[in-house]
């Protein structure tokens, strides 16, 4: 059993999302709040750099998952806030190498007018599933 990314014929087609997941019955649903690129003693990691907050926040994205006995190989579904106004483009060729694949996870990508974190310019969540 393993889960199944559908990207349908007469969907767009990237490299970079899949428009449906299928998780199989029985396995581990693993949920992870958004994550921003805050240091373990609270501080903001990169202030005022997209690209190196975007990097932070997914490698907290990766630690929480490990926590959870889980990668980023499993996430279903990616949730990513940018704060309106910063450069997309520098976020996501930081952190796109990580999160292409051939059976890329879902995406929900949104621009915000701001996040919880002061300073904070990019935020990310996911939904993966463990089949044990």
């Amino acid at each position: 059993m393993t889960i199944e990314r559908i990207r349908p014929e007469g969907l767009v087609r990237s490299p970079a999302f899949s428009h449906v997941a299928i998780v199989p019955p029985g396995a581990t649903t693993i949920y992870v709040g958004g994550q921003n690129s805050v240091a373990a003693d609270g501080s903001l990691v990169g202030e005022g750099d997209v690209a190196t907050q975007s990097t932070r926040a997914l490698e907290n994205v990766k630690t929480a998952l490990a926590a959870a006995g889980a990668t980023i190989d499993d996430v279903v579904q990616w949730t990513v806030l940018f704060v309106d106004g910063v450069d997309l483009a520098a976020a996501y060729n930081a952190i796109g190498s990580e999160l292409a694949s051939d059976e890329p996870a879902l995406v929900t990508g949104a621009r915000v007018a701001g996040l919880g974190v002061p300073g904070a310019l990019v935020e990310i969540g996911a939904v993966a599933a463990v089949v044990r």
